[in-house]
């Protein structure tokens, strides 16, 4: 499965885990150039807190395009440290 926004490739992977229909890439298959930190955050009932990224493709944002549950509650706990993406990202087989 490959994420893709703004003709770029942001991440690669054969593993990924799908939850609620959005698929969970692990960590080392993003590219990291692209991503910029957030402040932003949101909660969800059963995964916990979840911390958001944007990405900068070519100096365009996709703001807070990008979440991951850092450290999720033990119902959600094989996605910890997985990134899943939003906003206009496309999904690629």
């Amino acid at each position: 499965m490959k994420a893709v926004w703004n003709g770029k490739t942001v991440a690669e992977s054969t593993e990924t885990i799908v939850i609620e229909g959005n698929h969970y890439f692990p960590p080392r298959s993003l590219d990291q150039s692209v991503m910029v930190s957030s402040e932003t955050t949101s909660v969800c009932g059963w995964k916990g807190t979840a911390s958001y990224w944007s990405l900068n493709v070519e100096g365009k944002i996709n703001t807070d395009a990008v979440w991951s549950y850092q450290t999720p509650k033990d119902a959600a706990s094989e996605i910890k440290g997985y990134f899943a993406f939003w906003k206009g990202v496309d999904f690629v087989q």
